[in-house]
């Protein structure tokens, strides 16, 4: 017995697409729909800030890793000057100097001090003054001034307070570290981490304080039900409510801490005592511009970078940043 299929018939001019009949042809768009999408009036309003990514971020980290590989000089344009390739030398360089490893360990002391103690309190003030009912604005803006404020204007007035005979030496009295904060070896860098987080708090409870509007209010009003007090409330619904905003606040404070430079600069007068709180973007300047060794300055930087990526990625990893 023989089965007989039945096949649609093909002209002379048609086409064999390989489509049961009736099924209409694939159509396949243009060449700049493809590319540019259907709306590609997108690309226009995004286009002013994908340049101004390439020439501020992604054209100087290019230039910087080229940099790393030579024993680069800065000289006059047009000039000709002889910029020997020197390989993986200021990288091992990079891990060998004594003064990197150094303020490596620096910034290092520094984000231990300082990232705990920014998240831990501008998440504790930013839930306090959501609930403040009087003088609210008073406070947000109290808080927010010194973030605002020129550091070298601030830093005068922390000079005036830890220096041998500032207020606080007067204040503590025999108590008094000897020698004083900020020219001690082991207190320098924790100092700079307490002023750093001083006048940086208030940004992120302003981030703190918008995500808080996002924690719905039945979840309080549910643990509240269930017996739960303040303090429970705030470990049960405000830390889990704001845990997108912690993870931002994680990063932005290490890649911020990462890139210490100014404090340390007008604080202890350029990384004293004896480099005890010098940080990497220090020693890059005096390495790239006051010494003349760019290349390997730019090798330090991008260590640097690795560094932080690391860093961020197993806080990104371990704070839940995924879920």
């Amino acid at each position: 017995m023989s089965v007989s299929h039945t096949v649609g018939t093909v002209g002379p001019g048609a086409q064999r697409t390989g489509r049961p009949p009736g099924e209409a042809p694939l159509r396949r768009h243009p060449v700049h729909l493809r590319i540019l999408g259907k709306n590609p009036l997108g690309w226009l309003f995004s286009a002013p800030y994908l340049v101004f990514v390439l020439v501020i971020f992604a054209y100087p980290l290019g230039f910087a890793i080229y940099m790393s590989f030579f024993d680069y000089f800065f000289a006059a344009p047009g000039a000709q000057v002889d910029r020997p390739f020197v390989g993986l030398a200021n990288y091992a360089q990079v891990f060998t100097d004594p003064k990197v490893i150094q303020s490596f360990g620096n910034v290092l002391v520094f984000l231990v001090i300082n990232v705990p103690l920014t998240v831990v309190l501008s998440l504790l003030l930013a839930t306090a003054l959501n609930s403040v009912v009087h003088a609210r604005t008073f406070l947000r803006v109290s808080y927010y001034v010194p973030y605002v404020t020129a550091s070298v204007a601030v830093v005068g007035v922390w000079l005036f307070l830890f220096s041998g005979h500032g207020l606080v030496n007067r204040i503590l009295g025999p108590l008094a570290p000897d020698p004083s904060w900020l020219v001690n070896s082991h207190l320098s860098m924790p100092t700079i981490a307490l002023f750093v987080t001083w006048k940086q708090l208030g940004f992120y409870i302003l981030l703190y304080l918008a995500a808080l509007q996002n924690v719905p209010g039945e979840l309080y009003e549910s643990a509240a039900t269930d017996g739960a007090g303040k303090v429970r409330s705030f470990f049960s619904v405000t830390v889990p409510g704001v845990r997108p905003a912690t993870v931002l606040v994680l990063l932005l404070s290490t890649v911020i801490g990462a890139n210490l430079f100014t404090e340390p600069y007008l604080l202890t007068g350029g990384g004293g005592p004896n480099g005890a709180s010098s940080s990497p973007v220090l020693v890059m300047y005096q390495q790239g511009i006051e010494q003349g060794h760019p290349g390997y300055a730019a090798a330090i930087g991008i260590v640097l970078v690795v560094f932080v990526l690391i860093i961020a990625f197993l806080q990104n990893r371990f704070a839940g940043g995924n879920d």
